[in-house]
């Protein structure tokens, strides 16, 4: 993996219209298959099972509902600044780099209307919801400001008491973690909605490439347990319930398909939490074998955005930061331009 000097990318195939990232629509997938093997011909690209290096491109949650204007969780940022610039520049990577991506990993962030960050789970003394976007601290609950909703505890499978002990827990485990409090999201990434879904232009890149290089893309689902927030997709936030009964463990599999690779390219949203906090466990996860291993992983970063909401948040500090500590760890951090697949 080189900067790109004399670059030898492949063209942008005629399909893609950079103008249209921003838009949902249906992927003609007969035509694209069609026009990948034209394209497989024309350039001379070889089956993935060929690559020598095997290199791996990991997406995280490149979904409408954080990429798209006007969907539930826009990560926010204009333009060329914001998701859609990235989505753009993510389409030319994979195209430009088409014949050197041997896999396509793609993360979805996966929820259903009654989770514990989402409105529903939790009420104040008034019987009221919370609004999106509001922070939950551990002194929130303790304090009986924000509790579990007890109508919802017969859908979990739980009693009511069980419910509010299990927030009480949850809180307490967070605080302990030092990372976020429980934070209040809009519904999103709901399963079955069009907000789950890649963002149309990401969905035709990788099924091209699927086409073009004769390998399946792999997806994988995170978030969907009810009691407990994934912002990492190999581990979720809190491992056991107030009783110790897991509520997910570390998702070894993936990792351990990620570390079959000789290169590991990254990109995705929202960059201050779900890309952050997976790499903060793959790096993990490759201390633990060898520290060297670092040296396998690019950060795409001009191809993630951090979660900016304005007048409500703005994560671009800590994305900026954990970027800087994965630099030091020895990972690279170089925007897509600069990135050329060999």
């Amino acid at each position: 993996m080189t900067a790109a000097r004399n670059d030898n990318r492949l063209p942008l195939p005629p399909h893609f219209d950079p103008q249209r990232v921003g838009e949902v629509w249906r992927v003609p997938y007969l035509q694209r298959a069609l026009a990948a093997a034209d394209w497989t011909a024309r350039h001379g690209i070889q089956p993935a099972a060929n690559d020598e290096p095997r290199t791996c491109l990991l997406l995280i949650d490149c979904q409408n509902t954080f990429c798209i204007p006007g969907f539930e969780l826009y990560v926010g940022g204009e333009g060329e600044r914001g998701p859609i610039g990235d989505c753009r520049r993510l389409c030319a990577f994979i195209y430009g780099n088409l014949g050197h991506i041997t896999e396509i990993v793609a993360t979805l962030d996966t929820h259903s209307v009654l989770q514990i960050f989402h409105p529903l789970f939790l009420i104040d003394d008034a019987g009221q919801h919370p609004s999106p976007l509001t922070a939950v601290s551990l002194e929130d609950v303790e304090t009986g400001r924000w509790q579990a909703d007890p109508r919802t505890a017969a859908s979990l499978g739980l009693a009511p008491g069980a419910l509010q002990r299990h927030l009480l827990h949850y809180c307490r485990q967070l605080a302990a973690g030092g990372k976020y409090q429980l934070m209040v999201w809009p519904y999103h990434a709901l399963l079955g909605g069009i907000g789950h879904a890649l963002v149309s232009a990401i969905e035709e890149a990788c099924f091209f490439h699927a086409q073009a290089r004769h390998t399946q893309t792999r997806y994988e689902q995170k978030g969907s347990h009810p009691l407990v927030e994934s912002y990492s997709a190999l581990r979720p936030e809190v491992r056991e319930d107030a009783d110790g009964r897991p509520l997910g463990m570390r998702n070894d599999a993936l990792i351990e398909h990620l570390l079959t690779f000789d290169r590991i390219v990254i990109a995705g949203q929202a960059k201050s939490h779900c890309v952050v906090w997976t790499v903060e466990d793959l790096l993990a996860a490759m201390r633990e074998r060898d520290a060297s291993l670092t040296r396998k992983v690019t950060l795409l970063a001009d191809c993630a955005s951090p979660v900016v909401v304005p007048g409500a948040v703005d994560f671009t500090e800590q994305g900026e930061a954990a970027y800087a500590r994965f630099a030091a760890a020895g990972m690279q951090v170089r925007n897509a331009a600069e990135v050329l697949l060999e």
